[in-house]
């Protein structure tokens, strides 16, 4: 298992009452069912407006909760319909099918102001449409090179993030992620070993000598150029 090295300075939050911790947290034993509690509470803390909800295409659409799970039912997606039920027979969620068509499950925390919007959809007082366009959660996008280098490398010093924004001004992001990548790899974790890294594919190219954006400038450019005949040595 790969150690983890630390939350960033800067990053998101998901709200979770206190009760969780006192009432319900010791009485959840199933890891199927813990986790795919945290990523409701998760998917529906992130939702703007109202009634906030996830949905099961939702959920089964999150790659993390999915990876998550597997190994603890027959299939990860069979391992998420019980842990929903274990769920919602704790009364930590809401549940409510929508018929129109295709059925769609949708989940709520269970709290007062979910009670009232459950009420008012069964009602038919608030319509929820559009739940069968719903996408899947799309992947989190990579980190920065700040937050990168911190995680795989160390701390990060006024001094080192000053060199980190000079070669994001020098070489594409995804080089400055691949060479951190390849420090850590090689058990090289430090600023210096990151710079040569970049330093040697704009000169060789990256990986293998054919893709080179950053190319040096020799003389010799122009020597053997469409107008050498013109340059003096």
């Amino acid at each position: 298992m790969k150690q983890f090295v630390g939350f960033p300075a800067k990053m998101d939050f998901t709200p979770l009452p206190n009760l969780f911790f006192s009432q319900l947290l010791p009485g959840i034993d199933d890891l199927a069912e813990l986790k795919t509690t945290l990523h409701v509470f998760a998917a529906v803390y992130r939702k703007k407006g109202s009634p906030q909800f996830a949905s099961f295409k939702e959920l089964l659409g999150n790659v993390s909760l999915m990876e998550s799970l597997r190994g603890l039912g027959k299939s990860p997606e069979e391992a998420l319909k019980h842990a929903l039920v274990a769920a919602i027979r704790r009364g930590t969620v809401l549940h409510v099918e929508l018929g129109d068509g295709e059925n769609e499950d949708i989940y709520l925390i269970n709290n007062d102001a979910s009670k009232q919007a459950l009420a008012k959809i069964q009602s038919g007082e608030i319509k929820l449409g559009g739940l069968k366009a719903t996408a899947p959660e799309p992947a989190e996008p990579p980190p920065d090179i700040f937050t990168l280098y911190e995680q795989n490398i160390g701390m990060l010093t006024p001094m080192i993030a000053e060199e980190l924004r000079e070669a994001e001004k020098l070489y594409p992001p995804d080089w400055i992620h691949d060479a951190i990548k390849e420090a850590v790899a090689l058990n090289k974790r430090n600023i210096r070993y990151i710079t040569r890294i970049l330093e040697r594919w704009s000169t060789e190219g990256k990986t293998d000598g054919t893709h080179q954006r950053y190319p040096k400038t020799g003389p010799d450019k122009y020597v053997k150029g469409k107008y050498g005949h013109m340059v003096q040595r």
